[in-house]
Formats: C-alpha cells, structure tokens, sequence
C-alpha cells in the first residue's frame, strides 16, 4: 500500500468522523441546521475521496467512464452545501447568484446522466498508467473533451465568485476572522479546483485531487463550528459565575436590553419636553425634528385609549410605581398600531417627580395574534357547545314537550267549557294564564338553545355565578331525570360578582357536570350523586369565586391529572377530547385556572376559580358565612331546602321543581 491510498482514505476517514461529530451536535441542538449541513459536506467530501482513489485504480476504461459519471453526484451535494452553509451560518452571498450555482449545477447534473459516458468526455479511448509521486501505479484518462463540459467550468467559476462576495461582506461587517478561515478556504479551494477541467482537456497530466481542495474547506468549517461550540461554553461559564451580579442588575439589563431594539424616550416634566429616540418617532409616525410635548404625544393616541394612559402617567407620578401601558395610537396615513410602553419616574431632592424615562415597543403583530387565538377559541368553544346540544338532544326535547304539552291540554280544556255553554271566567281565566306561564317557559327554553347556538363575539359582563349554577340544572333537568342522578348544591351566598361570559361559564360547568354524570352512570354503585359548590378562596392576599363538581366514580390516575386537559385525550369510546380542553382555554380566558383533584374515599373534583370583580362604590359587605343548600331529587329537580323560593316563581304541579336565585 503506497503513501497515495493511505492519504486519500485518511482523508475519507477525517471527514467521516467529523461528519459523525457534528451529526450528533445537531441531533442535540435541532435549532441549528449549519451543523446538519456541515456533516452533509464532510460525507460528499469523503465520498468525492473514495471516487478518486478508486479512478486512480481503475483497470479499464469502462470502470473509469462509470466512476466519471457518478462523481458529479457528490459533487453537486459538496455544492449545494457549500451554498446553504454560507447563506445560512454566514448570512453573506448574492441569493441571486447562490441560486444561480444550485441551478446550473443541477443541470450539470442532469446532462452529465443524459450524454454517454458522462458530461467531462465525449468519449474516453485509453488510460494512461504511470507512478506519481514515487507513490503505486495510478490511471489517467485520455480521450476527448465534451465541449458541454464548459457548463461544469462556469458554475465552478460562479462558485468562486460567490466565496468571494460572501467574504467581503463578512469582512466588512466586522468578523474578519471568520472572514479569513471560512471564506479564504473555500476562495482557495474552489481556485484550486481548476485543475479538474485542465486534466480533462488534457493541459496537465495530473491525478484528480479534488477532495483535498474541498477537505479543506471541511476543515475550516469544522474549525469555526467548534469555536462557536467553545465560545458559547465559555460565555456559559462566565455567565453562571455572574449570576449573583446579575439577579441584582435584573431590572436595569432588563430596560437596556429593550431599550437596545425599541424606541426610547425621556420626559422632562418640568419643561414638558419629550425626547425619543428615531426609532420611536417612526413608531409613533412624529417628524424627526418635530418638538414633542405630552399634547402632542396625547394627540397621536387612540381617542379611546387616551384616558388610560392618562391614568397610568398620572398612578406612576403620584405613587412612584413603574409605568405600564398597551394602547393604540394613530399614525398621520391613518394606519393603527399598537404600542407598549414602560417607563419609570425620577424624583429631585424635593420628592416632586423630575422626568420620566422608559422605551416603547411595537406589539401589533402580536396584539393580531391576539385576536386570532380569540377568535379561534370562540370557533372551538361554539363548535364544543353545539355537539353538547347534540348529546342532550333528548333530554332538551323533553323540556320543550312538558310544557307544549301543558299548552294543548289547557286549550282543549278551554274549548270544552265554551262547548258546554256555560262559560266560568274565573276558570277560563285561570287556564289562560296556565297558557302564558307554560308559553314563557317554552319560551325561556329556546332563548336559552339560541344563546347556546349563537355564534358571536364573547359578551362579558357582571354576573352571578349561582345564577349560571341554577342555568345548568335547569338546562340538564331532564337529562339528571333520565340518569337518576341526585345532585346536591351548595351555593354559598351574596358571592361577589365575576366578570365573565354566562354562556361561555355554563358551557364549562354543563361539561363538568355531563362528564360526572358519565364518571358515575359506569360505576356500579348503590347511589348516584353529584355535589356543585360555590365559594370564596383566598390566596396569595387576593380573593376568587370558586366553583367544584365533585362525583363518586372512578378516581383519577396521577400520571393523568394534567393530560385529561390536552386536546384530543379522552377516555370515553366515543368521545372527541375537546371538552376539558376548551373549559380550561374558556377559564384562561376570563383570567381563572381550571384544575381536579382525587377525593379522599372514591371519586375525583373538578374545581375552576374566577377573579373577583371590582366592587362598586358602596356596595355592601360579602358575608360568606351562610350557605344557600339546594339538592337535585332522585327524579333530578331542584329543591330550595329553606322552603318558597324567593324569587316568586311557581313550579308546575308534581314536578319538584323549585328554583332559587342568588
């Protein structure tokens, strides 16, 4: 074995090991493709390696031909990397030129298959055998030249002439060292594969060299990649020996560090001068040497959004606390953004503020997002409250039909007292009023089935959550009766006030409250029932409304207890997996958390907290000590254990129906 087969196959062997190296680099860190793209490289250079040797020692001029044509195939993957590579680690080169090269290189390609034997020779008539180098006996190819062979010269001379844009302009960015290693290697490499057209046209008398023209392009990259890899080690140690200085500066590197990509501005409150940074003049649409003042900085907001700023100035001067803001402003083409401010106040030796300073930042893109995942979120929970419906289907029918059934009998009683001649009005008005009771609970029904199926923008407002309690249990009456499920409430009373969507809340605690019922239809147990509670809890220092549903079924597997909230999970055989998934979106959107917990003894408690709304000014004061108990029958109605309801509302007669509201 000569020194020429131990050199090419070590050459082969480098750049295999180092494209294993870096393959399990990426494997780690996905994020980066140059990685990827370097172990593409070093396999097309190794392979380029194998194809050369084994030219060397071709024996005829058909296994040389064959060894010819399929070269070019590695050939166009060391290319295209190469390109990639520099595009995307360097960020320099013509995208023009750099999808010139992978063009035309991919019609070299293709010719290079179309013309026999390959695209380099029209045809090869001999090898000639000599010793090179004092090294064993190699073969070179003699015949003629393809003249469409120019086309490989050109892309070469593209190739050449994109390392050398791409240098320049890492050079001129400030890299220059980068800019010697990676792109003086590969000028070098490409200049030095000029010697393949010149042995094929028969100028020199040479063996191909080329995997060591681009090997050292190899070996650069793999140079600059692990200096990256070293560099970023050690700016990970420099920075976990400054972590105690760092937590103290937290704050301050957190302004410098938006400050260094948003517009800053500082306030002079005594003379009322603003000064912002160019960036923020073009945020805010203000010519660059407009004097700016707070009017006119007032002026650029949205008209509906001017008191709140107004608000947040006026909290941070009188209390010192940072300024924070998300509004919207108006720009001279009538274009909307939206900005978010934050800012801190300085105060002189006096304690009077002095002037402010802080950095705005344009949030409109994500403000949109925004917008689009309520929109989406609104889609899905409507999508969820209509194949809701659909499952109680029956059990909405029979409330209908209850009271269109009172309405017929009333009115064929009507006619036959006026078919016996003697007509008793106060009789006869009695059952008309029957009528229009029964009408106005047909009534309410629907109005319910039509908010149900309303597909809209979401209303919140003040609300009661026992009300939305009482809404349910009256929407899945039928459905308790015709599982025999005994529901027992307490509902804690004068809750404070939430803000929220009634439909939307009622969209959560039916979906509770149908997937208890199915925990405990499974279950073989003696008797069915379910708890609804409502209360107060206090953490933290703030207050929320709190709402569980607790069953007797089956308990819930701890590996589980998150993942019963992930899209698509379920445990039902014909279940979609959406239900707890959008109560929990639906209660992250009014600003609450959804969560279950295993009970003591069997069963699992489904619990949802809300934030309190703010309370008016003399409302009175919440006294959570008295608990309103109510509790579904074994035929699934609602009774007021205290007695009348106090609302008035009378309950068909032997229905058990008693309702009560908060």
């Amino acid at each position: 074995m000569s020194w020429i087969t131990i050199v090419w196959s070590m050459n082969a062997a480098a750049c295999l090991t180092l494209a294993a190296i870096y393959l399990l680099v990426w494997c780690k860190q996905r994020q980066d493709p140059a990685h990827l793209l370097f172990s593409v490289t070093a396999v097309a250079a190794a392979a380029i390696a194998a194809f050369e040797l084994e030219m060397m020692h071709a024996e005829t001029v058909g296994q040389y031909e064959a060894l010819m044509r399929w070269i070019h195939v590695p050939v166009w993957v060391l290319v295209i990397s190469f390109v990639s590579f520099v595009r995307l680690y360097l960020h320099a080169g013509r995208r023009w030129l750099a999808w010139s090269i992978c063009g035309l290189r991919t019609l070299v390609l293709i010719l290079n298959f179309v013309f026999t034997p390959n695209l380099n020779f029209r045809h090869i008539t001999s090898l000639r055998h000599f010793s090179w180098g004092g090294g064993e006996i190699i073969s070179v190819p003699v015949g003629v030249a393809n003249p469409w062979g120019l086309l490989s010269s050109v892309s070469l001379l593209l190739l050449l002439i994109f390392f050398v844009d791409a240098t320049i302009t890492v050079w001129r960015r400030g890299d220059q060292r980068r800019a010697l290693v990676v792109g003086g290697s590969m000028i070098f490499g490409a200049i030095l594969a000029w010697h393949v057209p010149l042995v094929i046209w028969g100028i020199i008398d040479i063996p191909l060299f080329l995997c060591f023209a681009y090997s050292g392009i190899v070996a650069a990259m793999a140079y600059e990649l692990s200096y990256d890899l070293l560099h970023a080690a050690q700016l990970s140690r420099r920075l976990q020996e400054s972590e105690v200085d760092l937590r103290e500066t937290q704050e301050r590197m957190e302004l410098a560090a938006s400050a260094a990509k948003l517009g800053m501005w500082m306030w002079d409150i005594a003379r009322n001068e603003i000064w912002l940074a160019d960036k923020g003049r073009a945020l805010f649409g203000f010519a660059p040497s407009e004097k700016l003042d707070l009017d006119r900085f007032r002026s650029a907001v949205h008209p509906e959004d001017r008191e709140l700023v107004f608000q947040a100035v006026q909290n941070s001067l009188r209390t010192g606390a940072e300024y924070e803001a998300e509004y919207r402003v108006l720009l001279p083409d009538g274009q909307l953004r939206w900005i978010a401010g934050r800012g801190r106040v300085e105060f002189n030796s006096n304690g009077q503020p002095a002037r402010m300073r802080g950095a705005s930042v344009d949030i409109t893109k994500r403000k949109q997002a925004e917008e689009l995942a309520a929109r989406q979120r609104n889609e899905m929970a409507h999508l969820s409250r209509v194949t809701m419906l659909g499952e109680l289907s029956g059990s909405i029918a029979h409330e209908l039909n209850l009271p269109l059934s009172a309405i017929l009998c009333n009115a064929q009683a009507a006619q036959r007292i006026l078919a016996n001649g003697k007509v008793d009005h106060t009789e006869l008005r009695e059952i008309l009023n029957e009528v229009i009771s029964e009408d106005k609970r047909a009534c309410e029904v629907i109005r319910r089935l039509r908010l149900w199926l309303k597909k809209g923008e979401v209303q919140q407002h003040s609300l009661r959550i026992n009300n939305v309690v009482q809404d349910v249990l009256r929407l899945l009456r039928s459905d308790l009766i015709h599982q025999k499920v005994i529901v027992d409430c307490e509902l804690a009373r004068n809750l404070p006030g939430i803000i929220g969507d009634p439909v939307q809340l009622q969209q959560v605690l039916v979906n509770l409250v149908v997937n208890a019922c199915d925990a405990i239809t499974n279950r073989t147990i003696p008797e069915r029932r379910l708890l609804i509670r409502t209360g107060i809890q206090n953490r933290n220092g703030s207050s929320a409304v709190t709402v569980s549903v607790t069953d007797r079924g089956g308990s819930i597997p701890e590996e589980k207890m998150e993942q019963i909230f992930e899209p698509f999970f379920t445990t039902k055989p014909k279940g979609m997996g959406l239900g707890l998934s959008v109560c929990r979106t639906i209660i992250a959107a009014h600003r609450g958390k959804l969560w279950a917990t295993n009970n003591a003894d069997c069963g699992a408690t489904f619990h949802f907290s809300l934030p309190i709304a703010a309370p008016d000014k003399g409302a009175p004061i919440i006294d959570t000590n008295h608990l309103t108990n109510m509790q579904c029958c074994s035929h699934g109605a609602v009774r007021h254990r205290g007695g009348v309801a106090p609302n008035g509302v009378k309950a068909p007669r032997g229905s058990g129906y008693d309702v009560t509201k908060d």
